[in-house]
């Protein structure tokens, strides 16, 4: 397996101002899997595996979504009751969600259980899960290349020495600015990278910056690039998670240390992604990307940045 992804599976119910789409499939586990799948078809990768919870309610064309993505879901456990559902909606410029409702149902018991084939994979991603699940994760696998990890400010609210400690264990670290600040106590965001990778002695720490990029620290190196321009935000849902799931497809990709270079062109193909994720409600604009219009915007991007990458 080239990357195993551990997360939640959802039905999300969601309102923007430009309207809105009831029990839509979601999940963190969901939009980076698609979003990998995607890239494991462009790069010709081997198995792109899920692991999660779902409940009895959880709809066969929806399951059909993953595994016509090409997904291996051996790993998503189904059990008696209800599938995790979370109720939100978005205003304005839509930079922040609000959320309503948040049903955990079974998602609340879950255990993950990483399946013997999915244990060695070259990249496992541990998206955004309580770190003591985080940490069950990562004592059931050892990857090849590269550990990442999510996370979000609830945990660092009533959770952080757990946090800390599975941020010292991966490889790679993602959050987002406000995370990062608030780790790091600081608004400079420069200056609170240095410190959270100082912190938990994080290799590579990428901070994602909504509608203004991203920011990442690998080693002494910083990389900075700015988002897509797009002016058709439909549904910010699941663009963070299709970012990472769409990293760690690139990574899985090549061997070795990574290297400064490997990973600037990797977070280019990331924020790529994503744009075509806030498009439309859900999973949609994840799952409808041709590999046309993917190269078209990628070199759109490219030559709106001044960027040149190599990889395909």
């Amino acid at each position: 397996m080239d990357v195993l992804i551990v997360g939640s599976i959802a039905y999300d119910s969601i309102t923007s101002p430009l309207g809105s789409a009831p029990n839509t499939l979601g999940g963190s586990a969901t939009y980076a899997g698609l979003a990998a799948a995607f890239h494991q078809r462009r790069l010709h990768l081997n198995n792109i595996g899920l692991v999660g919870v779902v409940g009895t309610d959880f709809r066969d064309e929806d399951f059909a979504t993953l595994t016509n993505a090409g997904l291996d879901t051996t790993g998503v456990e189904v059990v008696e009751g209800s599938t995790f559902h979370w109720v939100g909606s978005y205003h304005g410029n839509m930079a922040q969600a609000e959320t309503h409702e948040t049903h955990l149902n079974v998602f609340e018991s879950f255990e993950p259980k990483v399946p013997s084939h999915g244990a060695s994979s070259k990249i496992t991603f541990c998206a955004n899960l309580h770190p003591f699940i985080q940490l069950s994760v990562l004592d059931q696998s050892t990857p090849q290349r590269a550990s990442i990890l999510d996370s979000m400010n609830l945990w660092i609210n009533i959770a952080l020495d757990e946090l800390i400690e599975a941020m010292k264990r991966v490889d790679i670290v993602v959050i987002n600015d406000g995370e990062a600040t608030m780790l790091a106590k600081t608004d400079n965001l420069v200056e609170a990278a240095k410190h959270v990778q100082s912190m938990a002695s994080i290799p590579t720490l990428i901070i994602k910056k909504g509608e203004h990029g991203v920011l990442a620290l690998h080693g002494n190196d910083f990389i900075a690039l700015p988002a897509y321009p797009s002016d058709a935000v439909v549904d910010p849902t699941g663009c963070g998670d299709t970012f990472a799931g769409t990293l760690a497809a690139c990574l899985a990709s090549g061997d070795g240390e990574m290297s400064t270079k490997e990973l600037r062109e990797a977070l280019v193909h990331a924020t790529v992604s994503a744009s075509f994720t806030l498009e439309d409600f859900g999973t949609k604009g994840i799952e409808s990307i041709s590999l046309d219009a993917y190269q078209d915007r990628l070199s759109r991007y490219c030559a709106i940045t001044g960027t040149s990458i190599d990889s395909p």
